[in-house]
Protein backbone atom coordinates (compact mmCIF):
# COMPACT_ATOMS: atom_id res chain seq x y z
CA UNK A 1 0.00 0.00 0.00
CA UNK A 2 1.51 3.79 -0.67
CA UNK A 3 0.90 6.42 1.69
CA UNK A 4 1.37 10.04 1.24
CA UNK A 5 2.09 12.33 4.12
CA UNK A 6 1.13 16.70 3.11
CA UNK A 7 2.81 18.57 6.16
CA UNK A 8 1.62 22.58 5.93
CA UNK A 9 3.13 24.95 8.08
CA UNK A 10 1.03 28.34 8.01
CA UNK A 11 2.70 30.99 10.13
CA UNK A 12 -0.60 33.30 9.53
CA UNK A 13 -2.92 30.89 11.93
CA UNK A 14 0.35 29.43 13.56
CA UNK A 15 -1.02 25.91 12.89
CA UNK A 16 0.91 23.14 11.78
CA UNK A 17 -1.09 20.49 9.37
CA UNK A 18 -0.31 17.23 8.79
CA UNK A 19 -2.41 15.11 6.11
CA UNK A 20 -2.46 11.47 5.49
CA UNK A 21 -3.07 9.68 2.01
CA UNK A 22 -3.39 6.23 1.46
CA UNK A 23 -3.69 4.02 -1.91
CA UNK A 24 -7.10 2.36 -1.30
CA UNK A 25 -8.11 1.82 -5.18
CA UNK A 26 -5.60 1.55 -7.59
CA UNK A 27 -3.70 4.63 -8.33
CA UNK A 28 -5.89 7.07 -6.29
CA UNK A 29 -4.89 8.34 -2.68
CA UNK A 30 -7.52 9.15 -0.52
CA UNK A 31 -7.17 11.14 2.69
CA UNK A 32 -7.46 9.07 5.96
CA UNK A 33 -7.10 11.71 8.38
CA UNK A 34 -5.61 15.00 9.00
CA UNK A 35 -4.19 16.75 12.42
CA UNK A 36 -4.11 20.38 13.49
CA UNK A 37 -1.07 21.14 15.99
CA UNK A 38 -0.52 24.72 17.57
CA UNK A 39 3.40 25.97 16.39
CA UNK A 40 4.21 27.35 19.36
CA UNK A 41 3.23 24.12 21.65
CA UNK A 42 5.42 21.75 18.79
CA UNK A 43 8.80 24.57 19.12
CA UNK A 44 8.68 23.84 22.76
CA UNK A 45 8.34 20.47 22.37
CA UNK A 46 11.37 20.47 19.83
CA UNK A 47 13.38 22.11 22.45
CA UNK A 48 13.31 19.14 24.40
CA UNK A 49 14.41 16.29 22.23
CA UNK A 50 13.53 14.07 19.00
CA UNK A 51 11.41 11.80 20.62
CA UNK A 52 9.12 14.24 22.68
CA UNK A 53 8.29 15.31 18.67
CA UNK A 54 7.25 12.25 17.23
CA UNK A 55 5.19 11.59 20.53
CA UNK A 56 3.37 14.78 20.11
CA UNK A 57 3.11 14.40 16.56
CA UNK A 58 1.37 11.32 17.00
CA UNK A 59 -2.07 10.98 17.83
CA UNK A 60 -5.21 8.48 18.49
CA UNK A 61 -6.16 8.80 14.95
CA UNK A 62 -2.68 9.40 13.54
CA UNK A 63 0.00 7.01 14.61
CA UNK A 64 2.55 6.53 12.02
CA UNK A 65 5.09 3.75 12.01
CA UNK A 66 8.48 4.24 13.38
CA UNK A 67 10.31 4.85 10.08
CA UNK A 68 7.48 7.02 8.94
CA UNK A 69 7.17 9.00 12.05
CA UNK A 70 11.28 9.67 11.50
CA UNK A 71 11.11 11.57 8.04
CA UNK A 72 7.85 13.06 9.14
CA UNK A 73 9.56 14.52 12.05
CA UNK A 74 12.80 15.58 9.90
CA UNK A 75 10.35 17.29 7.63
CA UNK A 76 8.63 19.26 10.68
CA UNK A 77 12.36 20.20 12.32
CA UNK A 78 13.39 21.46 8.88
CA UNK A 79 10.36 23.55 8.41
CA UNK A 80 11.05 25.20 11.56
CA UNK A 81 13.98 26.67 10.12
CA UNK A 82 14.55 30.13 9.18
CA UNK A 83 13.54 31.00 5.67
CA UNK A 84 12.59 26.93 4.91
CA UNK A 85 9.86 25.55 2.95
CA UNK A 86 6.41 25.47 4.92
CA UNK A 87 5.45 22.22 3.02
CA UNK A 88 6.44 18.90 2.53
CA UNK A 89 5.06 15.78 0.54
CA UNK A 90 6.54 12.45 1.88
CA UNK A 91 5.53 9.13 0.19
CA UNK A 92 5.79 5.60 1.85
CA UNK A 93 5.67 2.47 0.27
CA UNK A 94 4.55 -0.37 2.57
CA UNK A 95 6.44 -2.72 0.96
CA UNK A 96 9.95 -1.01 1.73
CA UNK A 97 8.92 -0.61 5.36
CA UNK A 98 9.08 -4.79 5.81
CA UNK A 99 11.92 -4.56 3.01
CA UNK A 100 13.92 -2.81 5.74
CA UNK A 101 12.69 -4.88 8.70
CA UNK A 102 13.81 -8.17 6.95
CA UNK A 103 17.84 -6.22 6.52
CA UNK A 104 17.46 -5.33 9.87
CA UNK A 105 17.02 -8.46 11.18
CA UNK A 106 19.95 -10.26 8.46
CA UNK A 107 21.95 -8.08 10.34
CA UNK A 108 20.67 -9.13 13.71
CA UNK A 109 21.15 -12.68 13.08
CA UNK A 110 24.34 -14.62 14.44
CA UNK A 111 26.68 -15.56 11.58
CA UNK A 112 28.37 -17.89 14.23
CA UNK A 113 25.05 -19.96 15.63
CA UNK A 114 25.21 -23.57 13.74
CA UNK A 115 22.28 -24.43 12.31
CA UNK A 116 22.62 -28.04 14.35
CA UNK A 117 23.08 -26.35 17.23
CA UNK A 118 19.36 -24.32 16.95
CA UNK A 119 15.92 -26.11 18.56
CA UNK A 120 14.04 -28.19 16.42
CA UNK A 121 10.39 -26.39 16.37
CA UNK A 122 8.47 -29.86 17.02
CA UNK A 123 10.80 -30.38 19.84
CA UNK A 124 9.82 -26.86 21.17
CA UNK A 125 6.34 -27.73 21.01
CA UNK A 126 5.80 -31.58 22.16
CA UNK A 127 8.77 -30.43 25.16
CA UNK A 128 6.37 -27.71 27.12
CA UNK A 129 3.23 -29.58 26.77
CA UNK A 130 1.97 -32.74 29.12
CA UNK A 131 -0.06 -35.64 28.55
CA UNK A 132 -2.97 -34.04 30.37
CA UNK A 133 -3.42 -30.53 28.38
CA UNK A 134 -4.84 -32.91 25.67
CA UNK A 135 -7.14 -34.60 27.62
CA UNK A 136 -9.02 -31.21 29.19
CA UNK A 137 -12.21 -30.95 27.83
CA UNK A 138 -12.50 -27.39 25.93
CA UNK A 139 -15.78 -25.13 27.30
Amino acid sequence: MKQKYVVLLDDASNQLRIQEYAELDKEMLSLLCEETYDADALRKVMEKDRSALTQALRTNNMYPPGIYIERIADAVMDMFQPGANPSAELFFEEREMFERLDEDLLVDADPDTDEDEAMDVDDLLESDMGDDFEDKELL
